[in-house]
């Protein structure tokens, strides 16, 4: 995009003056609607009210840690009426803090089975504590199933768009004054159903959900950026994403630092640093098959280093990844804990030229735990210090 038409956004000097999402939203239509280019953000912290809607063809890039797009608080406030799958209007009980142009998320139990409606949507006009939006619902929202409507929404968002870059940017999800939002539907970055997507040195933090998220997106670049201290997820390729690359990253103080979500293939995950997350340091599980986690340092998990999760039967587990030349250290408490557990009826793992150790005194900690039904699992040339067990295999019994 080097010769590509671009423009820049300011709080005082660029080509479009403002410091909220409706001047970002400006200029990146505005270059859409002549076939893309490059938005620079000027130095500054940019205050949104609703995400950054991504387009096809689009950079956007900031001026490294001098820019920084910072997700206002959120507020949250029950239905008073029932809406239904084709409306596109829904009244609460307090408007309070909904104006036209803010995103929202919508949440209520569904009326049919066990599980959630969620939506995301724009208000485009208020009238009293009737709000319209944007589309129409395609759920139904009923009061009497807790439906609940919040100010929630992604940092940037996409979807179905392609051949995006998004670089040199710091995104602050304001994790303290915004309720929760999981990462199958935002994050500082959220994308779905998009093709060949690049982000590089971009820090996304604190947010209530993921840091960075993509869902059924192939071809998903993510270097050397840092996700640090969000609620969920560090990194979160999500379900059916083809061949992403994550490398040179720093993921730390999240609840779990990277996530394989379901059906995730032919990635690599390489030369990252995985440090103090809560619960697993990388977790890979349902028909992620072929992918390949190498060169990366996995610190002070809270529960275990690099999980294989336990799917139900073979058909879901996770074949055919290779894990090599990783340094795994201190996972789990001082008491004990797992440098890599392969659970379920996983096949064909390659665990390769890896340290796994423990500098921890007193505790039963193991380097590698292989579950009683997996099968065709290869350890080579593995260096274990500090730990009881060095590798405890379950088929044994």
């Amino acid at each position: 995009m080097q010769n590509s038409l671009s423009m820049t956004v300011g709080r005082d000097e660029g080509q479009i003056n403002g410091s909220d999402d409706r001047a970002i939203q400006a200029g990146i239509d505005y270059l859409a609607a002549l076939g893309g280019g490059t938005l620079k953000l000027l130095p500054g912290v940019y205050h949104l009210n609703n995400a950054i809607y991504l387009r096809s063809n689009i950079r956007i890039e900031g001026s490294g840690d001098e820019t920084v797009l910072i997700k206002n608080p959120s507020v949250s406030t029950p239905l008073a009426l029932d809406s239904d799958w084709y409306d596109s209007d829904v009244t609460l009980t307090n408007s309070n803090g909904f104006e036209v142009g803010y995103g929202i998320c919508l949440r209520a139990k569904t009326p049919h089975h066990g599980g959630s409606n969620v939506i995301k949507r724009t208000i485009i006009a208020k009238e009293g504590n009737r709000l319209w939006l944007d589309k129409s619902l395609e759920k139904n929202f009923w009061a009497d199933h807790d439906a609940q409507i919040s100010t929630l929404f992604p940092i940037l968002s996409g979807e179905h768009i392609c051949d995006v870059e998004i670089r040199d940017l710091g995104l602050d999800g304001n994790k303290p004054n915004n309720g929760h939002l999981d990462g199958n539907y935002a994050g500082c970055i959220f994308m779905q159903d998009c093709e060949r997507i690049t982000i590089d040195n971009v820090e996304a933090r604190n947010y209530n959900g993921d840091g960075i998220s993509w869902q059924i997106c192939h071809d998903v670049t993510v270097t050397n950026c840092r996700s640090l201290n969000n609620a969920d997820l560090g990194l979160h390729p999500g379900s059916g994403s083809q061949r992403p690359i994550m490398q040179d990253n720093y993921l730390a103080g999240n609840r779990l630092g990277l996530f394989f979500c379901w059906g995730v293939k032919h990635g690599i995950a390489e030369n990252n640093q995985i440090l103090n997350n809560h619960q697993y340091g990388i977790s890979i599980g349902h028909r992620d098959t072929d992918n390949i986690i190498r060169l990366n340092q996995i610190e002070d998990s809270g529960e275990v280093g690099i999980t294989f999760r336990n799917e139900p039967n073979e058909g879901r587990s996770p074949h055919r990844n290779i894990v090599e030349n990783n340094r795994i250290t201190n996972s789990g408490s001082d008491k004990d804990g797992i440098g890599v557990d392969i659970q379920g009826e996983t096949q064909s793992i390659m665990i390769r030229g890896n340290q796994i150790a423990e500098s921890r005194e007193g505790g039963e900690h193991i380097g590698v735990q292989i579950g009683e039904k997996t099968a065709k699992i290869l350890l080579e040339k593995n260096k274990f210090s500090g730990l009881a067990v060095d590798v405890k295999d379950l088929r044994d019994k």
